[in-house]
């Protein structure tokens, strides 16, 4: 499935895990409602890359799901995935977006909170664009937190574009990163972490859904 708009619950997927734990972890989310997730293997070489980007794409097409690759255009291509993220050091030519684009792949853009290169990927063919870390996170401590009014910001700055939230989300904020404008929230640990990643992946599709019967504890602190 090729979706023509990232929305709701965007599931990274932890980096580097062996194979079975890697399927495992993905099977256990799209279980739970996730139709979208991330495969994001920095160290691993081309050849081993692909075999696992495959791996994944056979499962998610039986769950109709959507897969991105992180950083590399020819491997989101060879495996058959739906498209791929690039951050701003994996950022190749505005032609090879635009190429990418036009071979049918969604193409995500790392933003963080940078308006100008925001403009710049829209111009030039991008999908989406993913602005954060929102909040502090564990996966990249290093980025700096631009916090829900930037969030909010970057909407009224773009207010057609598909606008994806990252950065330490988790079912305790997920409806106040909603609130301020988001398409979608892209979450690592917050739901990987848990013990139990199908029922974290509801709770999550719950949320963002507005069920009402979702018991989440802090769901009313977002709730106005």
């Amino acid at each position: 499935m090729t979706a023509s708009r990232i929305a709701g619950i965007y599931a990274i997927l932890p980096a580097d895990l062996p194979l079975k734990s890697l399927l495992a972890k993905a099977e256990s989310a799209l279980d739970g409602g996730i139709h979208t997730l991330q495969l994001r293997d920095k160290k691993q070489g081309f050849r081993r890359g692909l075999k696992r980007a495959t791996s994944l794409r056979q499962l998610c097409r039986l769950y109709d799901a959507t897969l991105i690759i992180n950083d590399s255009i020819p491997l989101a291509t060879e495996s058959g995935a739906d498209g791929v993220h690039l951050g701003r050091e994996d950022m190749p030519t505005w032609q090879e977006i635009t190429n990418a684009r036009e071979a049918g792949l969604i193409v995500g853009i790392t933003c963080r909170a940078d308006a100008a290169l925001a403009k710049s990927a829209l111009t030039n063919g991008a999908s989406y664009l993913s602005f954060g870390a929102i909040f502090p996170s564990t996966s990249k401590a290093e980025v700096p937190a631009i916090g829900l009014p930037r969030l909010a910001k970057a909407r009224s700055f773009f207010p057609d574009a598909n606008l994806i939230a990252i950065g330490g989300i988790d079912a305790s904020n997920v409806i106040a990163v909603q609130a301020a404008g988001a398409d979608a929230a892209a979450i690592i640990s917050g739901l990987f972490a848990a013990n139990d990643i199908t029922k974290q992946a509801r709770q999550l599709m719950q949320l963002w859904n507005g069920d009402q019967e979702c018991n989440y504890s802090d769901h009313s602190r977002f709730s106005r």
